[in-house]
C-alpha cells in the first residue's frame, strides 16, 4: 500500500483545492483556484488533470468541503466532512496543536483540541471571512493581496463593523470621507476580521496553547495573520507554522480513514458525471416573467396608475425646492416646482464618497436651472444627511422615515403602511392617524437589501 498515492479535493464556497500526497505524506502536486460558483466545471478540470498525474496507478481519494457533499454523491466519489478532514490533518501533521483558527471563503471556525475538544463555526453570516475581505478590498479599489500590502503600511486602527459586510462598508466610507489613509483603513479591516472571529466564535473561551492558523485568507495574507497573533498575544513559540495552510483540509481528506482506493476507470466515470453536472449548471432556466404581451401590458397599466407629475425645467419660472437623499450606496437629488411637479432628478452610485457625489450632481442641477428660477429651499435626508447639510448649507435635514411618510401621503393621504428597502437597510412602519406608529428595521444583517 506504500505505493498508493493519497489524493484529496476540497471544494469550498469560493475555491477548489487539489493535493496529491506520496506515501511519506509529502505533497507531489497541488492546485488552488477560484471556481466562481461553476463547481462542476472546476471539478471536471481538476479530475481530468488528476488523471494525467496518477497515470494507471491506484490511489486513495476523498472529496471534502462545504460545496463537496452534494456533488460527491452525484458523481459517485467518497466524501469526508471538512471538520473531520481538518482534524485528521491536524492530528497527523501538526499534533502539537491545541487550537486551530480557520478562515475560508464564507466560513470561519475555531477548533479546540486537548481535554475539552470543541468546534465553533459561524452560522448565518459570512462577516469576517474571505468573501468579506474581497468585498472590503474592492472598496479600496484593490484585491486581497493589495489590501495586505496596504495593511503592512498602516499605523492607526479605527473601529469598523465586521458583523456585516455592508455595515462595514458604511464605516469605511465615513473614514474615506474624513480623509483617513487607505493603509490605516486596510489595517482596520483586518483588525475587524480578528475581532469578529474572536468575539463571535471564541465568546470568552481562551485561544491559547499552540495555535495554528489555517485557510486561504490566513495563508495568503500575512498581515491578517499578524493581527491575530498580536491580538491574542502569542509569542513565536506558540504559533504553529504551517507551510500549506490553504491546502490543509484537502490534505486531511487525502489522509482520512474515509478515503477509498480507486482506479482510473472509476475516475473516468466520475469525470463524465462531473461533465454532466457542469452542463446542468450552464443550462438556462425555462422561465418567463410574463405569459404573453397582454399579460405584460396589464402589469404595466396597473403600475402606471400612480405617477408623479412632471414639469419642463427649461420652461419653468419661479421657486425651486430641492431634496437630497445621500443614501448608503446611492445619491438621489430631486427638484420640484411650486405645484409639486418634478422638474429635475438625479440618481446614481455615490462611488464610495457621498459628499463628492452630491457636490458633482448639484453642479449639474445648477447648470440646468434657467434664468427666472431661484432655489427657495433645500433639505437633506439619508445616511449622509448631516454632512451634506453642513457642507452645502442646506436649510435643514429630515429623518428618512418622516421623509418617506411625507411623500407617501402625497399619493395616498390615508396610507397605513410603508415599506422601504434601501442599499443596506430595510424598514417598515405602520401609520395611524397620520403619524408613524410601530417601526421595524434590520439590525445586524443587510441580507435582502440593495447591496
Amino acid at each position: 500500500m506504500k505505493s498508493v498515492l493519497n489524493v484529496g479535493i476540497d471544494v469550498g464556497s469560493t475555491t477548489i483545492k487539489l493535493v496529491v500526497l506520496d506515501h511519506e505524506k509529502k505533497i507531489l502536486y497541488k492546485n488552488y483556484a477560484r471556481h466562481f460558483s461553476e463547481i462542476g466545471n472546476a471539478l471536471q478540470e481538476n479530475l481530468t488533470h488528476l488523471k494525467s498525474i496518477v497515470g494507471e496507478k491506484k490511489f486513495s481519494f476523498a472529496l471534502t468541503g462545504s460545496a463537496g457533499m452534494g456533488i460527491a454523491q452525484r458523481i459517485g466519489l467518497p466524501f469526508v466532512q471538512e471538520v473531520i478532514a481538518c482534524a485528521a490533518a491536524v492530528k497527523e501533521l501538526i499534533p502539537q496543536t491545541d487550537t486551530v483558527v480557520e478562515l475560508g471563503g464564507e466560513d470561519a471556525k475555531i477548533t479546540y483540541f486537548g481535554d475539552a475538544p470543541e468546534q465553533r463555526m459561524n452560522g448565518v453570516c459570512a462577516g469576517g471571512t474571505g468573501s468579506f475581505i474581497d468585498h472590503m478590498a474592492s472598496l479600496l479599489s484593490t484585491d486581497a493581496k493589495g489590501l495586505d500590502d496596504l495593511a503592512a503600511k498602516g499605523k492607526q486602527i479605527y473601529t469598523i463593523a465586521s458583523r456585516c459586510g455592508v455595515f462595514a462598508k458604511t464605516d469605511i466610507q465615513a473614514l474615506m470621507n474624513d480623509g483617513a489613509e487607505k493603509a490605516d483603513i486596510a489595517l482596520s479591516i483586518f483588525q475587524a476580521v480578528v475581532n469578529q472571529t474572536i468575539g463571535n466564535l471564541a465568546q470568552g473561551r481562551p485561544i491559547s496553547g499552540h495555535v495554528a492558523f489555517l485557510g486561504g485568507p490566513l495563508h495568503f495574507l500575512p498581515e491578517l495573520r499578524k493581527r491575530f497573533i498580536e491580538t491574542l498575544k502569542l509569542d513565536d513559540e506558540h504559533v504553529v507554522h504551517v507551510d500549506y495552510g490553504n491546502y490543509f483540509v484537502a490534505m486531511g481528506a487525502a489522509l482520512s480513514d474515509e478515503a477509498e482506493v480507486i482506479d482510473v476507470a472509476r475516475l473516468e466515470q466520475s469525470i463524465a458525471k462531473a461533465k454532466e453536472a457542469a452542463a446542468r449548471e450552464t443550462r438556462k432556466a425555462d422561465f418567463t416573467l410574463f405569459e404573453d404581451r397582454a399579460d405584460y401590458e396589464a402589469f404595466k397599466a396597473r403600475h402606471d396608475k400612480d405617477k408623479v407629475r412632471r414639469g419642463d425645467l427649461s420652461a419653468y419660472r419661479g421657486p425651486v425646492y430641492i431634496g437630497i437623499d445621500a443614501g448608503s450606496t446611492t445619491t438621489k437629488i430631486t427638484a420640484i416646482g411650486k405645484d409639486k411637479e418634478i422638474l429635475y432628478t438625479s440618481y446614481g452610485s455615490n462611488q464610495g464618497s457621498p459628499l463628492k457625489t452630491v457636490v458633482k450632481e448639484m453642479k449639474g442641477l445648477y447648470a440646468a436651472l434657467p434664468e427666472g428660477t431661484q432655489i427657495a429651499g433645500a433639505m437633506t435626508t439619508g445616511y449622509g444627511e448631516a454632512i451634506v447639510k453642513a457642507a452645502l448649507h442646506a436649510d435643514g435635514g429630515e429623518v428618512e422615515t418622516f421623509a418617506h411618510l411625507r411623500a407617501a401621503q402625497e399619493f395616498c393621504p390615508d396610507v397605513t403602511f410603508v415599506l422601504d428597502i434601501g442599499g443596506q437597510d430595510m424598514k417598515c412602519f405602520f401609520v395611524k392617524d397620520g403619524s408613524i406608529g410601530n417601526i421595524t428595521l434590520n439590525e445586524a444583517c443587510s441580507a435582502g437589501c440593495g447591496s
